[in-house]
């Protein structure tokens, strides 16, 4: 069947369901509508533990010696070929997880790489990372958690703990001498991911924010300290599904941590503050999470399961950041390639070829898809976020029998909805909005005839 594709949709009314005087709706900024439209992004984790399994950082003084890491087959140009086979626009790198091992060579203590037999010490995994982010064109990020650290017997929030050989005031050096070494030396980072949040300065923590604000002013930053722009928060959990709805606005308020938080997870409507929210989860399952490599004892998501993550995450006006391992060889393993390049095209495939495309202005609007009855199962809605999120509910209707049926119904959209609907057959299908706080515009409104 020939598919039609018509570049904008016809409004045929326009009810006024808002106040006369249009509320003031929130907007993001620059950084904030790049990193919504980048979508799927990757976090790819390696560290000792990969190569001590039984290793906890939370037993102060058994961390594992440095000499364990050497992996002969690393490859970061590998790493990233994988996340974008998945569709990753942008990866992030966990440079420094809770052990406090450090994957570039840090002049802040001797625990790193350059303590390691990979490469005599003279590698610099970071520095290979960006390289290979600049290869293939997506866009790097960096993880370098401030809140936990083996090494320095440091737990959530970054409080350093009775016996550490560091004072607090010592460690708050490290942690702004390694930042300051990951964000200067590196180059521009599109997104930073404080892992647990920042412990702020009124309580004993380090000047994040005002190091933040110098050397990285426009990276997004997850959980970064309260006084960050560009903020993105957790949606909840680690499996990849945002709760519905999810708005991209919010009230932020400080906890302990110094993390943003917000309440019941889903945002809120009427927010003061953009904060849109990132849905991470691992390919694997099992030990460490998921997030890192074990030889035995881990599964892999399969393919529906991602595509199912793909529809709570990205269609539920979020982002989805999948969780990658390494091996100790230095690889993303086969198997995780080719399930990872598996995903990548399911979701090509499926959303390749609309039934109908357009744009959408107006509370009630009539789309007419084809001259004979054509079969639909999913629409995909995108607000012009760049104008806020203006729609708080909407309907669609189809014709069929003379009349029209009520298919699809939600509340909140943002970035992107997908929604996905019991199949129908009709020419015509009627877009309302039952509830706005401002004139709506979606940028996009597809229908598509998805074979599961």
């Amino acid at each position: 069947m020939k598919r039609l594709i018509l570049p904008v949709a016809m409004a045929i009314s326009s009810v006024v369901l808002f106040a006369q005087q249009t509320k003031k709706v929130v907007l993001p900024n620059a950084q904030q509508l790049q990193w919504s439209a980048a979508e799927i992004g990757a976090i790819i984790h390696f560290d000792l533990v990969n190569y001590v399994p039984g290793y906890n950082w939370r037993n102060w003084g058994t961390h594992p010696s440095a000499k364990v890491f050497n992996p002969l087959k690393l490859d970061t140009d590998q790493w990233v070929r994988a996340a974008k086979a998945a569709g990753a626009t942008y990866v992030l790198l966990v440079a420094k997880h809770c052990s406090g091992f450090s994957l570039w060579p840090t002049g802040a203590h001797p625990y790193s790489v350059k303590n390691a037999p990979w490469k005599n010490g003279k590698g610099d995994i970071v520095k290979d990372f960006m390289a290979s982010c600049r290869k293939y064109h997506v866009k790097p990020g960096i993880y370098a958690s401030a809140s936990a650290n083996g090494y320095c017997y440091v737990d959530n929030p970054g409080l350093v703990q009775k016996g550490s050989p560091f004072t607090q005031e010592q460690y708050n050096a490290i942690v702004i001498k390694q930042l300051t070494e990951l964000w200067s030396n590196y180059g521009k980072l599109f997104e930073i991911w404080f892992d647990g949040g920042v412990l702020p300065v009124e309580k004993g923590g380090p000047p994040i924010a005002a190091l933040l604000k110098k050397l990285q002013p426009d990276a997004i930053v997850f959980q970064g300290p309260v006084k960050a722009k560009n903020l993105v928060r957790w949606i909840g959990n680690e499996e990849g599904a945002a709760p519905y709805p999810n708005w991209s606005t919010s009230d932020a308020t400080t906890s302990a941590t110094g993390t943003i938080k917000v309440d019941h997870m889903q945002g809120d409507p009427n927010g003061k503050i953009w904060c849109p929210g990132e849905a991470d989860f691992p390919l694997r399952t099992g030990w460490q999470g998921g997030w890192f490599w074990k030889a035995e004892g881990q599964k892999m998501l399969s393919l529906q399961q991602l595509l199912k993550n793909y529809y709570t995450s990205v269609g539920r006006n979020a982002n989805m950041l999948l969780g990658i391992v390494v091996d100790t060889s230095g690889q993303v393993p086969a198997e995780d390639v080719e399930r990872l390049t598996e995903f990548g095209n399911a979701v090509k495939e499926r959303f390749a070829r609309p039934v109908f495309a357009g744009k959408a202005k107006g509370t009630t609007v009539l789309l007419t898809i084809a001259p004979r009855p054509v079969t639909l199962n999913c629409i995909v809605l995108q607000e012009d976020i760049a104008q806020g999120e203006r729609i708080r509910r909407y309907a669609v209707d189809a014709w069929i029998n003379n009349s029209w049926k009520l298919i699809a119904e939600g509340s909140s959209i943002g970035h992107k909805r997908i929604q996905e609907f019991t199949p129908v057959h009709t020419t015509k299908i009627r877009w309302r909005v039952t509830e706005a706080v401002a004139p709506p515009v979606l940028k996009n409104i597809a229908l598509y005839d998805i074979k599961m």
